[in-house]
Order: structure tokens, then sequence, then C-alpha cells
């Protein structure tokens, strides 16, 4: 028997579950299928696809322990963490179900015509290619502005996720959604551009790699089907000299390794005037230090395991070469013995951007400090990047932070004196090799909607 993949645990490095991979006559299937249910569901009311999301929200909750235990058996997140996801998932079902309705009605415009006006029409089927470090989030938040526009979905999940969307495919049927709205598919990586050009598919959107992101765009491109890709992120974090040094750490901690340091918006270059850079130094030091790390299932850890074996190889080779470039390494860097995909926290001090922690990402419990003269230099260190996903800014000046935000940093989205983090009400994406297009808030409801102009003359 052909498998698509063997999933291996990340707790125990085990064999814990095969699938096979989806027919080409499966598949085809599913686009039929999909597109037919999407016809439907476009002709449905707002109350009706509110009504949905909202009894989607109440089964996660129902069953947030279930699928939070999942979530951190399948892909190694700390268990409290999986229960913030699932959270989180309810809140994007609950937030579109109130909000849908405002952001998709008829925009009128005032111009010479007897009537003139914005309507806003589901795409279709839209095929969802979703990445495994957070399984149930990075699908609601694309999923539930999409529906509530009208549309339905294809899922192909990672190949290391398969738990979570067989869940998902659940949880939408116990809702009583329609049949075939969503689908969820395992397919080869050979499947993906014939999935892609099939008619039925009407746009795609992608989180993932930067370099597998430029071949999905590719591919739509070509098709000229609608895309929308979030890929990685090397999000510098500014501490000025006159931050709040307690806050910055705290923060940046926080945010560089939630979910073992596997985030895309996670604070991976943490950028320090020199003026405090040995102050700060120490405290995020002793910070790190003192993380556990160990089995994602018991609380008193502070991180579990990265997801796979070649992960953790990769991410550990990275910080071999940039110790070898110059980098200090504070505390961690030592592949443990045992079981399990796991990585100690992990310091980096004095990293330069000619450096492999400088030019690449580094996806896990990684935190690296790079030494800035003063702002302008911190400023350009930030900027010297191929991604622009997320930044933030720690500055008692509360008037000098904004202007660097706004006016200076190359990013999606940057925070002041906090991380940055995704939000249902906020549009969510990057610019340059961290990809195109938003997600969340408005914005990310119209992404997979046709702005159709109706202009009417006596």
């Amino acid at each position: 028997m052909e498998y698509v993949f063997q999933c291996i645990s990340p707790i125990n490095g085990e064999l814990d579950v095969c699938h096979e991979f989806t027919s080409p006559e499966e598949l085809a299937s599913a686009c039929e299928a999909g597109a037919a249910s999407a016809q439907n569901w476009a002709n449905s009311s707002f109350q009706e696809r509110s009504a949905l999301l909202l009894r989607i929200a109440d089964k996660l909750e129902e069953h947030k322990d279930d699928l939070a235990f999942m979530i951190s058996v399948e892909m190694g997140k700390m268990l409290k963490e999986s229960n913030a996801e699932i959270d989180k998932c309810a809140w994007v079902c609950r937030y579109y179900a109130e909000q849908g309705e405002a952001f998709l009605s008829d925009r009128p415009i005032l111009n010479e015509a007897d009537s003139a006006y914005v309507c806003h029409q589901p795409l279709g089927l839209i095929l969802a290619i979703m990445p495994w470090n957070f399984p149930f989030w990075q699908f609601f938040r694309f999923a539930a502005p999409a529906i509530m526009a009208g549309n339905a979905v294809l899922l192909k999940h990672a190949p290391n996720a398969p738990s979570a969307a067989f869940a998902i495919e659940d949880l939408l049927r116990h809702s009583e959604a329609p049949e075939h709205l969503l689908q969820k598919v395992f397919t080869r990586t050979s499947d993906i551009p014939e999935l892609i050009a099939d008619p039925r598919v009407a746009g795609v959107t992608f989180t993932g790699s930067t370099r597998a992101g430029r071949i999905i765009a590719s591919l739509a491109g070509q098709a000229l089907k609608k895309c929308v890709v979030e890929l990685g992120g090397s999000d510098p974090y500014l501490v000025l000299e006159d931050a709040d040094l307690d806050l910055a750490v705290e923060k940046c901690v926080l945010s560089r390794f939630l979910n073992a340091g596997q985030s895309c918006i996670g604070a991976k270059r943490i950028i320090v005037v020199d003026s405090i850079f040995d102050a700060f130094e120490e405290k995020i030091h002793a910070r790190i230090a003192a993380l556990k790390w160990g089995n994602p299932l018991e609380d008193e850890n502070d991180l579990g395991p990265v997801a796979r074996r070649d992960l953790r190889e990769a991410l550990h080779q990275q910080v071999l070469d940039t110790v070898e470039a110059g980098a200090q390494l504070r505390c961690g860097g030592v592949l443990p013995e045992g079981s399990g995909f796991y990585y100690p926290p992990t310091l980096l001090s004095n990293v330069e951007a000619s450096m492999p922690a400088g030019q690449e990402e580094l996806f896990g419990p990684v935190a690296c400090l790079f030494r800035a003269a003063d702002e302008a230099e911190a400023v350009a260190l930030a900027n010297d990047s191929v991604y622009g996903l997320g930044a933030a800014v720690f500055s008692r000046d509360a008037e000098r932070a904004e202007t660097i935000a706004r006016n200076l940093l190359e990013a999606g989205a940057v925070a002041i004196n906090d991380f940055v983090r995704s939000d249902p009400r906020v549009p969510f994406g990057g610019i340059k090799d961290s990809g195109f297009g938003r997600e969340l808030g408005c914005a990310g409801l119209l992404e997979f909607v046709n702005l159709k102009s109706v202009v009417r003359s006596a």
C-alpha cells in the first residue's frame, strides 16, 4: 500500500499514523463536489452563514480539551498553547459571524449615474494548503472569512497534521455544514499543479515556506487564479535605549519561544542599541536559561519538542554555522540525548547580519541578539532582510516608537512595546519574501470575493 506520509510523534520519535494518498479520481470528485457546494452556498443568506460559524465555534469550545490534546500529541505544542489555539479559532468564527454581513453589504458609490454600488460575490471553491505549526488556527483564520463570504474549501493539510485535517472535517459535519462545503485531501506534491489548474478551483491560499510559496504563487499566476501567500519571517525586535528592559525581555522571550519557536512572527532578530546591550543581554540570558523544556503534556514545562527530526537537524546546523561565523553561544545549542525531537532554549549573542542567523529564518527555540550603535543602525539592520512579516519597537517614547513603526520599518505589522500576534480584527500578512495578500479583518474577508461594480443609468 502506498502512503502519503508516515507521521512520526515529536514527543517520542515513534511512528504514530499513516494515511493513503488521495487518488486522482478522488481529487477530481472532490473538485466537482466542492464546486457544486460552493455554487449552492453562494446563494445562502448572511444569516445562514453566520449561524453555521456560530455552530462551529460552539463545537470547537465543546471539544476543546480533546482537540488541544490531539494538537500537542501530533506536533508537540505545549498543551496550554493548544488550548489557546482552539479558543482563538472559536473567536475568529464568532467575529466573522458577527461582522461578516456589514463587511459584505453593498457599498453605494456617488456619481452621476442613477445608481452605482459595489457588491461582493464569492469566487467559489478555494484550495487551502495549510501548515503544521498552528494546524487549527492557520486553517480557521482563512476558512471563517472564506465561508462567511460564500466560498467552499478544499483542504490540503500538512503531511504531519493528518489528525487535524480529520478533526476539522468532523467539526464542520457535526456543525451541520452543507455537504462538501469542506473537504480534506491528502495529495502528493506532484498533484498540486494540476489541482491549482483545475477550472473548478477558483483560488488558492498558502501558508508555509518562501520556497514553496514561490512555486504556489507561480502556479496560481499561470492559471490566473487569485492567490494569498503567507510565508516565512525573520522578525526584527528593536530595543531602544529608553526601553523598559524588563518589559522588552519578557515580550521578546514570549514571542520567540511560543510554540517552541515555530512561529513565523516570532522575535527572531532582537536588535539592541549598544548603550543598553550588556544589561539587556544579561536579563534575557537569565530568563531563557530558566525555561524548562520537555513533554508538552506536562504543565511544568515551558516548551515542547520541535515538530520533526529534519527540522531539528537543520536548526542545529544553523546554530553551529552561526557560532562558527563568530556569534557567541550563551546557552543551549546542544542536541539532547533521548527520544523525541527536543531542542533546548538557545541564546546567540553578537550575531551579525552576514551570519546564517542574520540571513536565514531560524524556525525553532533560538533567540538571536544583534548589537546596533543607535536607532538609525537598528532600523537599518531591521530592514536588511529579504523578509517583511512583522516587527516590534520597544521605547518609553510612544511618539518616537510610532514614527519608527509607521514610517521606517518594512513589515506588514509592527507592535509597539509588545510582541506581534494575529488578531481576527486586524489584517495580517507580509511584504517582500514574506508573501502578499492579507488574512483577517475586513481585508481578509474580501480577498476571495469578486468586487463587482454595478452602475445603472436612466
